[in-house]
């Protein structure tokens, strides 16, 4: 009875420090592109948060953390708030660029109209749009990218311990600048297949002017979807290594905000 008491005082005492260090490790959950989903119930996230602080709670040297009832807590719960939600948001920029990578191979082929909801998201997405992410997703998970996310997100505690001192002005900086480097990204993907639709564009051109009766929309259209996909199936081996950097670079990012 007084081992089971004693059990019952530890457990009451260390549940507030466990639910403190859960905030990051649910916030960052909440922002990361697969674990945030609208399919991963909510109730999975949750768990695995705390799952995640308890586990950093016992195997990590946890500083004392503030009174929660009091301004510095107040501050510091903000601070873990904004750290998870930031090495979520690295994720998904990186997920965000086969997205606009699609969007421009999909407005040249014309096929911006092929759209579907996106039963992660929720929002509406083009035919390849959702192709590259799956590809990109199964690239990620096959690489084993999200092992080593979680242990980034495990190690930001030690990075950036749990109290008032939070994100340096020049770890905010690398997301902004990650977002451009995430157009150029997205630009290097779709280059090879709207180049391709490009000279399949102007080879319809010169025909059109060359034979005024022929229809070009009749002709021009399937043309370039045809051409597109067949661009798609020839450059798909350079477009698993580019997807293999965009893993690796969202990594090098997310360790870059922790340590800048």
């Amino acid at each position: 009875m007084q081992a089971a008491t004693i059990a019952f005082a530890l457990f009451e005492q260390q549940l507030p420090e466990v639910l403190f260090l859960s905030v990051r490790t649910g916030a960052a959950m909440l922002a990361a592109p697969l674990f945030g989903a609208m399919s991963v119930p909510v109730q999975l996230r949750a768990f695995l948060g705390v799952a995640l602080a308890l586990f950093v709670h016992q195997w990590m040297p946890v500083p004392a953390l503030p009174d929660l009832l009091s301004m510095a807590g107040m501050v510091a719960l903000v601070q873990e708030i904004v750290i998870g939600v930031m090495l979520g948001f690295v994720l998904q920029i990186a997920f965000a660029i086969p997205l606009i990578a699609a969007e421009q191979i999909a407005g040249t082929m014309g096929m911006a109209m092929a759209t579907s909801v996106d039963p992660a998201s929720g929002s509406q997405s083009g035919a390849i749009g959702q192709m590259f992410s799956l590809t990109l997703i199964f690239v990620f998970l096959g690489l084993g990218a999200h092992l080593l996310w979680f242990e980034l997100l495990v190690e930001s505690y030690r990075a950036l311990p749990p109290g008032p001192a939070g994100l340096t002005a020049e770890a905010m900086q690398r997301i902004p600048a990650f977002g451009g480097q995430m157009l150029a990204t997205a630009a290097a993907i779709a280059l090879p297949v709207v180049l391709v639709l490009l000279l399949v564009q102007i080879a319809t051109g010169v025909l059109s002017r060359s034979a005024p009766a022929l229809n070009l929309f009749a002709l021009g259209l399937p043309a370039g979807v045809l051409a597109g996909i067949a661009a798609l199936i020839a450059v798909l081996p350079v477009i698993l290594e580019q997807f293999a950097d965009v893993s690796r670079m969202a990594l090098e990012q997310t360790s870059g905000v922790l340590l800048p």
